[in-house]
């Protein structure tokens, strides 16, 4: 039986996915998680998922940076992303980031099994309203992707929790480690991502955004 996996942080949406699924994919094993973070989880639970249906906001990850790092680490795991955003450009730079489809949320459910059948068959699918054709990225966007995609599973969780604002004994407690591995942690994501200070870890995240987000307001450097 397949694996598939789905990551929402709203239980009702994730459960009208699970829905779709099953209506393409009878036999199917449904997994879900409600962050990125349980996500990677997830994904080293089940290493031979055939798909996932990944929400574009979530906890845990900062516009495209989810799908970025999931791609570059999980090529083989073919990723639907859904999203509130209706914009076709919106669309468009998923698909370039990696994406095999992109369902906007007010799809109708025939539409989201047409699109996972669509996706398992091999091939790529967007809305009708939407098919422009995938755009390219700008070049600070797709350098920033492919820094991503080289971080771990834990690099990336810390990445994120970085950008989110916290501080290393913070994300020491969250993900139940020492603070000198979350040191150790930040010493080879800035050797991957090309910088030398937690701000500009969290200004490379930024540049996946969907939006023009807020940066938060980040603390010092820690020594």
């Amino acid at each position: 039986m397949p694996d598939i996996l789905i990551a929402d942080d709203h239980p009702l949406f994730r459960d009208a996915l699970q829905r779709a699924v099953l209506a393409a994919v009878p036999q199917a094993r449904v997994h879900g998680a409600d962050s990125v973070h349980a996500l990677l989880g997830l994904i080293e639970r089940f290493p031979d998922a055939e798909l996932l249906l990944l929400d574009l906001h979530m906890p845990g990850a900062r516009g495209y940076s989810a799908l970025a790092h999931i791609r570059g680490q999980y090529p083989g795991l073919p990723t639907i992303v859904v999203s509130g955003h209706e914009e076709a450009q919106v669309a468009r730079r998923a698909l370039a980031h990696g994406a095999s489809a992109y369902i906007p949320k007010s799809s109708s459910g025939e539409n989201i099994v047409t699109a996972i059948r669509t996706v398992l068959d091999g091939d790529v699918w967007l809305p009708p309203a939407l098919l422009d054709g995938p755009g390219e990225l700008q070049p600070d966007e797709a350098a920033a992707a492919a820094k991503i995609a080289t971080l771990t599973p834990q690099q990336f969780r810390v990445m994120s929790m970085i950008a989110e604002g916290l501080l290393n004994k913070q994300i020491a407690y969250e993900l139940g480690v020492s603070e000198a591995t979350i040191k150790a942690h930040m010493t080879a994501i800035m050797r991957k991502l090309g910088v030398n200070n937690r701000t500009q870890v969290a200004l490379i995240a930024s540049q996946l955004a969907v939006d023009q987000e807020i940066m938060p307001v980040l603390p010092d450097d820690e020594d």
